[in-house]
């Protein structure tokens, strides 16, 4: 287990940093539930939920729900391919799974704020 801290200015990339890495952790993990294990912490509700906006808009993207990609989850996709190693049909698979428990689970996914 380990903690990641992350401090930025406004406007530069901490809300992608931080999906990113929320993405490389829950889908990491051929276990759709790994979401369940993490624990994600904003300072104000407003990153709050704009960070949980931000993870289901992606994996609904990456996971071909949602049409067509944003650029900025295109180019997450091609991060997520080489830091995870595996393909874009496994990502995109892991993707659509890993939403779908979350839906099914949304009280164990947690994107909170220490506010």
């Amino acid at each position: 287990m380990s903690l990641l801290v992350y401090k930025s200015s406004a406007g530069s990339g901490k809300t992608f940093t931080l999906v990113r890495e929320y993405l490389k952790l829950a889908l990491g993990s051929e276990d759709p539930m790994m979401f369940s294990r993490i624990l994600a912490i904003t300072f104000t509700n407003k990153a709050a939920t704009e960070m949980t906006d931000r993870i289901l808009e992606t994996l609904e993207e990456l996971g071909g729900l949602r049409s067509p990609m944003q650029g900025r989850t295109e180019h997450l996709a091609k991060l997520l391919i080489v830091d995870l190693e595996i393909d874009y049909q496994e990502l995109s698979a892991r993707a659509r799974k890993t939403l779908k428990k979350i839906v099914h689970n949304y009280r164990d996914f947690s994107v909170g704020t220490i506010d």
